[in-house]
């Protein structure tokens, strides 16, 4: 038995990364659609669409993707996401509550003025392969954060940056990537690289190992993981919370 794969073509409408899904979602291309939407999240920082009113839906309980991939995208990369369906796949999504967790649109201008645009404040910077690179991004760290009036978070996103940065220089030959996003008093420390590989959480075999890698980024961020990117390679992220009543639980303005 042969299954129809899931095609994707980009485009834009506004500040929105639209993607057109076409194609049949069965057991089969069900990862490949996810996958693929998921990767173009994290290259689409102000919002992403997926059109889906020419996808055929061989299986209807596997329109639960989309719930898969809003709750994935509200991690990292933290961006409004919402999706175009007809008429019959949006009695499908109703029926199976997606549209509790995305915004279900008929057409594309309505899906994008569904997007909700939280106010966020947002920076990047490419460090060079280099010795100092580690520390460089520390006081690049410092100073955004102290200047988003966010310090509190300064200590735990210097140790964050610090471990990602190494990590790309040590296990890959890119330069290290990284953007640092703050939205509703939630902070993310990213850092890109041209190098597919996922990042691996490993146990040190002995306190005395140099170095104490991802485990310790995991005890301290609310969330982490590691996104393929669709342009190529992958962004290990981490989420750090600001506690209530600071600036960074309030709009950045």
């Amino acid at each position: 038995m042969s299954f129809a794969p899931v095609h994707f073509a980009v485009g834009s409408r506004g500040e929105a990364t639209v993607v057109t899904v076409t194609g049949e979602l069965n057991v089969a291309s069900y990862p490949s659609l996810r996958d693929g939407l998921l990767k173009f999240a994290t290259d689409a920082p102000d919002g992403l669409v997926a059109d889906i009113s020419g996808l055929t839906i061989g299986d209807p309980a596997l329109v639960s993707v989309f719930s898969l991939i809003a709750m994935r995208i509200g991690d990292w990369p933290g961006i409004p996401f919402t999706v175009v369906a007809g008429e019959p796949a949006k009695v499908l999504l109703n029926r199976h509550v997606v549209d509790r967790y995305v915004p279900v649109r008929a057409d594309l201008s309505a899906a994008v003025v569904a997007l909700d645009h939280p106010v966020r404040r947002r920076s990047h910077r490419v460090f060079p392969r280099a010795d100092g690179s580690s520390a460089q991004a520390r006081e690049f760290v410092t100073a955004k954060l102290t200047e988003w009036a966010v310090p509190e978070l300064a200590e735990d996103a210097r140790f964050i940056v610090t471990e990602l940065v190494e990590n790309v220089l040590t296990h890959t030959t890119s330069e290290p990537r990284l953007r640092l996003d703050l939205r509703r008093g939630v902070c993310t420390v990213a850092v890109a690289d041209d190098d597919s590989r996922p990042a691996t959480l490993l146990e040190r075999l002995s306190p005395l190992e140099p170095g104490m890698g991802l485990k310790l980024v995991a005890q301290i961020a609310r969330t982490w993981g590691c996104s393929r990117s669709w342009a190529g390679g992958k962004v290990v992220w981490a989420v750090l919370l600001s506690p209530p009543g600071t600036a960074g639980d309030r709009p950045a303005g």
